[in-house]
């Protein structure tokens, strides 16, 4: 496959992702009748009878699931158990192998029960008193498979998460009992599971054009980690930096050219090291969480905040992670890939400074922002889109 993507031209880039990226329709309509039909099993069997009131309020897919996002052959998913009757995030962490045992349990006979149109696989926990557990759905005929990592979770925004319309301050209480217990138990960004419902909304109601590009990139960073077999960056990073350049793209060119946006992001991870991205969707700098979030956005690069979660840095911090997967991106950037048949070359984004457009701000570090392919990577973004 990655020489079927390198050898196409890059004027047919919509062609290569229609061709080869998106699933098949028919796995995804069984995918979504099983995957509704498991969350009610669980919903209906676990914890049923047990002594503590705690009980499952409802199941909530993330990742690939809700994302518009999923690639055709194998991808990866949540699935969020959200339990009710938790006081907190602490209570989360305290009682998650619990959960996550009774969780199995049913799980497992729900596999024996044979209920599930396509080929179910509940996975043994990886090791002892693990916080999470993973199955799969699978269409062997289709080649066509997606693995679900089962976690439970406090149901945080449990109270608010009907509030119409939309309006972050309503989360400015959750978001500083989560800053409060994270730093006390110093667990930050464990608890961004909480949040899948803010994550997944962040991309729903995105251009179906974006969700290509998103998976243009998760093919490429598949590619990647094929041929280097090393540790990389987390995907969810490189997807973000994928909203990113749209987000900038497309308030400067509203045709958006797809192979320009694919450069944009691979040149955006060669200078991992000047990373500085955050968005105010839900949470910003006018309320009770501001001191917290302004030390945060201080701290060692490359920074990406999770859109839902002010506490995780999306990034991570492996540097030597980062350096592997920029390498990969410049052999890219170098090649003929991005050769027009005029022979010209496809160039990124040209960040115009200072540059202010519809709800959203870009700040950008001046001492740093003098680079030779034209696009200034060291930046703040203050984005109120969703």
């Amino acid at each position: 496959m990655a020489r079927e993507l390198f050898r196409t031209p890059i004027w047919r880039l919509d062609k290569f992702i229609e061709d080869h990226l998106l699933p098949d329709t028919t796995f995804l309509t069984e995918l979504r009748a099983d995957v509704d039909s498991i969350s009610a099993f669980l919903k209906e069997r676990c914890f049923q009878g047990a002594a503590h009131p705690v009980r499952i309020s409802r199941v909530v897919m993330g990742g690939c699931y809700n994302e518009c996002t999923v690639l055709k052959g194998m991808s990866e998913a949540n699935m969020v158990v959200f339990l009710i009757n938790l006081t907190s995030f602490e209570d989360q962490f305290n009682r998650q192998v619990e959960f996550i045992e009774e969780i199995w349990r049913h799980l497992l006979q729900l596999q024996q029960e044979k209920l599930c149109k396509l080929k179910f696989e509940v996975q043994s926990p990886k090791e002892p008193n693990s916080r999470s557990l993973s199955f799969k759905l699978s269409s062997p005929e289709r080649q066509h498979e997606l693995e679900f990592d089962v976690q439970p979770a406090y149901d945080a925004l449990y109270e608010v998460r009907h509030f119409k319309p939309f309006d972050s301050s309503n989360y400015n209480k959750i978001y500083a009992q989560l800053i409060h217990e994270c730093t006390t138990l110093k667990k930050e960004g464990e608890f961004s599971i909480c949040f899948t419902d803010l994550r997944q909304n962040f991309l729903r109601y995105r251009a179906p054009k974006l969700w290509n590009l998103i998976r243009l990139v998760k093919h490429w960073y598949q590619l990647c980690k094929e041929k280097l077999r090393e540790p990389l960056p987390p995907q969810y990073a490189l997807e973000l930096l994928t909203v990113f350049a749209w987000e900038y793209g497309i308030h400067e060119i509203p045709e958006l050219h797809t192979a320009q946006c694919f450069r944009t992001v691979l040149e955006l991870v060669t200078k991992y090291k000047c990373l500085r991205i955050y968005w105010t969707w839900c949470y910003d700098f006018r309320h009770e969480i501001s001191d917290y979030l302004q030390g945060h956005i201080k701290k060692a690069r490359p920074l990406i905040l999770d859109p839902a979660d002010p506490t995780r840095n999306v990034a991570g911090s492996d540097l030597q992670a980062w350096d592997l997967l920029a390498n990969e991106a410049q052999i890219w950037i170098d090649s003929t890939f991005f050769m027009n048949h005029d022979m010209s070359i496809v160039k990124a984004w040209e960040v115009m400074l200072p540059t202010v457009f519809s709800g959203s701000q870009t700040v950008i570090d001046r001492e740093e922002c003098k680079l030779d392919f034209h696009l200034s990577t060291c930046w703040e973004v203050l984005s109120n889109s969703g």
